[in-house]
Parts: C-alpha cells; structure tokens; sequence
C-alpha cells in the first residue's frame, strides 16, 4: 500500500473528498467493508476499513503505479471520557486483501511501531535525545534502532533490554556476545 499524505499531497486530497463522499453517503459499485471492536486497558477501539475498486479517474490524472484499489482506514478510540477518530488513505494494486484483511494488518503495523517506540523511549530516552546537528539526530536514531535489535537478538541475559544494555556497558566480553563478535 501507498500512503498518499507524504508523497503525493493533492493527490490526496482527491481521493479523502472521493471516499469521505463514499463513506458519508454509501457506495456505489463494488466495494469492502470492515469493523473490527478491541477492547482493553481501559479504552475500547473501533477499526473500519473501506476499499473501492472504482480508479478509473485515478491514472488519467496521475502519474504512477498501476492502481487497483483506494482504501481508507479509521481507528476511533474512545477512553478516559475522550473520543479520537482519524482517517488515513491508501492507493493499493489491483490484487490487493479484503478490507477485513487489510483492518488486521494495519492493526499489526501500528502494533509494531507502537512496541518499537515505546523501547526505544524508555530503554534508549530516545525523546530526551538533545542531538541537533545536520543528520546527527537521523544517524543515532538509527544507530539505537541497530542496538536495540542486537539486544533483541541476545538470549542468554535474563534480563530487559534496559538490563542488558546496562550490562554491555560494564561487560566487554558481553558486549562482544551482543554484536557476533
């Protein structure tokens, strides 16, 4: 899938006003639909998934790949008397998933970021990092992200990443063991 926000802004927006339109006032035509209901840790998520196969407006006006499907993907999270919704839109090839299937992988695609950076924040500080110059942030953060996965890869501490960092720091022979060495 192609997020459009970043790469292609007008685009975009085109198709947002063309699925809002959909979703505000029933498609047309061929189309998916997906919700999905978690509940957990106090909050209760709602995840709808739309796809419609009707692009033919799409290449026509827009250079790129071949196109088969727009989908618009909604988490609304309800929680600590608050409610948030946001909508995201995708551009995806002509034999993509199901809405059902792509509402469960997007789940997993947040889940994992999610994971990866809550580890480095609190094993790494990575937010408290006060690294500024030219690509110096983009070089640690990426840096910590290659140690976080080879403290990842070790299994013979019994401890957390935050533990086994600490311990490569004291414990050259450990820290040896952390990078293959």
């Amino acid at each position: 899938m192609l997020s459009l926000k970043a790469n292609q802004p007008r685009l975009y927006e085109e198709v947002q006003r063309y699925l809002d339109d959909g979703i505000a006032h029933g498609f047309t035509g061929e189309h998916d639909f997906s919700e999905t209901v978690e509940k957990g840790h106090g909050r209760r998520e709602i995840r709808r998934v739309w796809t419609r196969s009707d692009v033919g407006w799409l290449p026509a006006r827009h250079d790129g790949p071949a196109l088969g499907r727009l989908t618009a993907v909604e988490r609304e999270r309800h929680g600590n008397g608050q409610c948030e919704r946001k909508r995201h839109y995708f551009l995806r090839s002509p034999s993509g998933h199901c809405a059902q299937r792509l509402g469960t992988l997007s789940r997993n695609h947040w889940s994992v970021e999610a994971q990866l950076h809550w580890s480095l924040e609190v094993c790494f500080h990575e937010e408290g990092s006060r690294v500024r110059m030219a690509n110096a942030a983009e070089n640690f953060s990426r840096l910590r992200r290659i140690a976080l996965r080879l403290l990842q890869q070790e299994k013979t501490a019994q401890t957390g990443i935050a533990g086994k960092r600490l311990r490569a720091g004291w414990d050259r022979d450990y820290l040896l063991k952390v990078l293959n060495l």
